[in-house]
Order: C-alpha cells, then structure tokens, then sequence
C-alpha cells in the first residue's frame, strides 16, 4: 500500500515578540493573570502590511529545503487558514506561485484550530488515492487581525506564524510499523458555533469582525473531544498510548494540555508545548511545534506521533504519523 511520509518541515514566526508586560500596558491584565490562566508568556505578531500568505511562503520554502524538493515537483499544495489574505483567491494559490510551483492544485481549508489536521489528512487521502505524489501542507495564521485588542479574555490567547510539511508518497507494508501516516481522524459538531466564532464575514455584515470566545466552555469540550479522537487513532491502529513517542497538540492552553494528558495518562514530558512562546496560532500551532521538536532532535526517524487540534466548529481530529 502506499503511505504518505513526512519528507521535510519548516516554520516562520514574526520578528516583533509581545510580553506579557506589554499586554498589560494595552489591557488590563498582567503576566501573573495570563500565565495562571493560560501557560502562555509571549506572542509572535505580524508586522504592519504583512499577511497570511507573507508568513506561509517563508514556511514553505523552508521547508522545500529541508525536503531537498523543488516546487516543480508539487503536485498539491493545500493552506488551512482561518485569516486569509482576501476573501478570495485562496491563500494557497498565492503562496503557490511566490514558491514556483506553476502545476498541480492550490487550495485553502478553513477548520480553524484543527485547520492543519484537516488539510493533512486531505493531503494523505490524496496521495493514497494516486492524485499526488509530493504535496505541501501549511498552517498559516495572522490572528492579530481579528483580535478585539480591548477583550482581555482573548486577546492575549493568540499570536501569528506558519509552518509547512512535504508529504511523499512512498511504498509501505500496510502495518502500525510503516513509516508515514497511518490514519487521520476528523469530527466536528456545529451545535457548538456560538462558543467559538468571529462576529462577521462577508454574507453575514460584510466586515471581518472579532472573534469571541466562552472560554470555560471551551475548554470543558476540549479535553473530552480530544481525549475521544486521540483514542480513536490508537485504537484504528492496535496501539497504545504508551506506545506514543511524541504528542504535538495544538497550542491552545497549558490547562487543556495538561487536561489532555492527564486523561490520556501521558507525561507532559511526552507532549511538544510551545504555546508558551508562541500562544495559540490557531492552524499554525501543529506544524510550528513540529518543525521546532523536529529541527531540535526530538522527533527521530521511527518515532510514533501523535499530531491533535480542535477549533472553532467545533471542530477536531488526530493524525498518527511513524516518523
């Protein structure tokens, strides 16, 4: 059967850094109550005029290089974002021809939070489907953008970035011992819309708006939707979580990291966290921790991992990856 491996990774943060000290010269809050509350001490934020598709290309090319790849050899290329550059075109398309990639398609997915784990598992069913050989999958966020900057409760939770991954097709036994993807798992259950959302778009008030949050609420569905998804994954494959290396979450919260992990009965130990550096980049969360474990040393060839999100939707999904 054909698996898709992960051939190479590369991830771009913003310059400018935002403490937690300068949060709380904009709002009121402080570094004592955020990081109580959330784990998170700095943010990543665009600069003025920069954008979503500024952020992926810098990722993307990186990870070219790191995959030893040139873009001709792309045959998809697929941007999960919640904050495009315009309504459309798609950001991929963009993205697409600053790299040099001139075949193949180009395509958004909107999933937020679990933007990535989607367009992943997208990507993965492509290739198994003899659709692609060499496909690119980028999270790229410029959340700064429709943050309510006066909302203390959510304006310090997010930050910018973007990371890339280059999946290849490649032969495999059809075992839980193959390298590449596994499985994939997605679920999402739109009674929740009200819980997590932005307060406009173009059809509803033909504005960007704000995103708004319950967050108590929020959390609570978090750690039980993915908890759920996490055993789904290891179930389809006959494993179990002690046979996990690594898990690479999505970068919410340190509480529903630990939450998570807790009800998994897994160390932290075992978890790449990030979020205290970067905060939640929403799409981009996934792919900046792994290309920051992976360039690092962590994550080593042969090593199971676990890549988890959910967002906005609600929406949520697993991918099992053998390194």
């Amino acid at each position: 059967m054909v698996r898709s491996q992960i051939v190479g990774c590369g991830s771009y943060l913003p310059e400018r850094v935002v403490t937690n000290a300068e949060m709380a010269r904009m709002v009121d809050t402080s570094d004592e109550w955020i990081v109580e509350r959330t784990g998170i001490r700095a943010r990543h934020l665009a600069a003025d005029g920069q954008t979503t598709s500024d952020l992926a290309t810098i990722a993307a090319q990186r990870a070219l290089e790191a995959a030893g790849i040139a873009a001709a050899e792309l045959d998809l290329l697929i941007v999960a974002t919640a904050t495009p550059d315009h309504t459309f075109p798609a950001t991929a398309t963009k993205v697409q021809a600053r790299i040099g990639m001139t075949g193949g398609a180009a395509f958004d997915v909107q999933a937020v939070c679990s933007g990535f784990v989607y367009a992943l598992s997208i990507a993965d069913n492509f290739i198994k489907a003899g659709q692609a050989k060499t496909a690119m999958v980028i999270g790229a966020e410029t959340f700064s953008r429709i943050l309510d900057w006066t909302d203390r409760g959510t304006c310090v939770l997010f930050g910018d970035g973007a990371g890339a991954i280059v999946l290849r097709a490649a032969q495999a036994e059809g075992t839980n011992q193959d390298r590449g993807i596994l499985s994939t798992h997605l679920h999402s259950d739109g009674r929740h819309h009200d819980l997590l959302y932005v307060d406009g778009g173009p059809s509803s008030t033909q504005t960007v708006g704000h995103l708004r949050m319950e967050g108590k609420e929020v959390f609570r569905h978090a750690v039980a939707n993915l908890a759920q998804v996490v055993g789904e994954a290891l179930d389809a494959n006959g494993l179990a979580a002690a046979d996990i290396d690594w898990v690479v979450p999505h970068q919410a919260n340190r509480r529903i990291l630990d939450g998570t992990a807790r009800k998994l009965g897994l160390s932290t130990d075992r978890m790449v966290i990030t979020v205290d550096r970067h905060a939640n980049t929403s799409a981009a969360s996934v792919p900046l921790a792994f290309t920051e474990a992976f360039n690092d040393g962590r994550l080593k060839p042969g090593q199971l991992v676990l890549l988890e999100a959910m967002g906005g939707g609600f929406t949520w999904g697993a991918a099992l990856v053998r390194l």
